[in-house]
């Protein structure tokens, strides 16, 4: 897809290496307001991206990310010649975050937004137990593990890679449901669900075995319960280059095991 680009917007995870691509690629290209600009170009590692992906949320702004980093998966690669025609021909994909809705012990709720996953953890030295229902129906009567997770595409190659959980194509309408470490039922690996379910997680036992819910950067604790489903209503764009594009990165990651 080709568009036209003339004002840049840097923004930097402020690692001296990003600070110092930020004075360079401003010189070069120049430095717009953000809500000006017609592209934000973000200049550190996933964490940074993410974090910026969620500042820009349904505000019609392109985020084209540059790896000044230590993973960079979501991040294209850093040059500074050139950049304008990259932009112009890299390949835009639609990201949804997930919505977590959690009831604390204390009685209050807390609603936060993930676009990688929300994951439940234990929070002692004690198994978490967990039941598991799937738009209102129970699927897993008792998971005890030390935590289990719902992940998007984005962030299928993230934790629930780390925790044996499925590589999902970015346009799949899925989600992973995967569990971390767990003890019974011992050979349960997870499910792939529709995007379109509301997944709930009530907490078994929770003040013998306390649980914190997670989503993305954002940690409730001692929770009960959790309901996680996608944001309809919210989206990111982001940027990838053209020789290089998301599906791409899918394949290659699938067959390095």
């Amino acid at each position: 897809m080709n568009r036209k680009i003339e004002t840049f917007a840097f923004v930097s995870s402020g690692t001296p290496d990003s600070d110092e691509a930020i004075s360079e690629l401003a010189r070069i290209y120049g430095q717009t307001e953000a809500r000006n600009a017609d592209v934000i170009v973000a200049l550190g590692g996933d964490g940074f991206m993410l974090a910026t992906l969620q500042n820009y949320m349904n505000q019609g702004k392109m985020i084209y990310g540059m790896n000044r980093g230590s993973v960079g998966f979501l991040m294209n690669e850093y040059k500074e010649e050139g950049l304008k025609e990259r932009i112009e021909a890299a390949q835009a994909e639609t990201i949804r975050p997930l919505k977590m809705v959690t009831e604390t012990a204390d009685g209050e709720t807390f609603t936060a937004f993930a676009l990688n996953e929300v994951s439940l953890l234990r929070q002692s030295y004690q198994a978490a137990k967990i039941r598991i229902s799937v738009d209102g129906q129970v699927r897993l009567e008792e998971l005890i593990c030390d935590g289990v997770m719902v992940a998007t595409p984005a962030g299928s190659t993230a934790y629930n890679l780390s925790a044996q959980g499925p590589i999902i194509p970015l346009d799949a309408r899925l989600l992973a449901l995967t569990p971390v470490s767990a003890f019974r039922p011992r050979r349960w690996r997870g499910a792939l669900l529709p995007n379109r379910v509301t997944v709930r997680f009530d907490i078994l036992e929770p003040e013998k075995r306390p649980v914190n819910a997670v989503a993305d950067h954002t940690e409730v604790k001692s929770v009960l319960s959790v309901t996680v489903e996608e944001a309809l209503q919210m989206r990111a764009t982001i940027l990838f280059d053209k020789n290089h594009s998301w599906n791409e990165r899918i394949l290659k990651e699938q067959f390095l095991y």
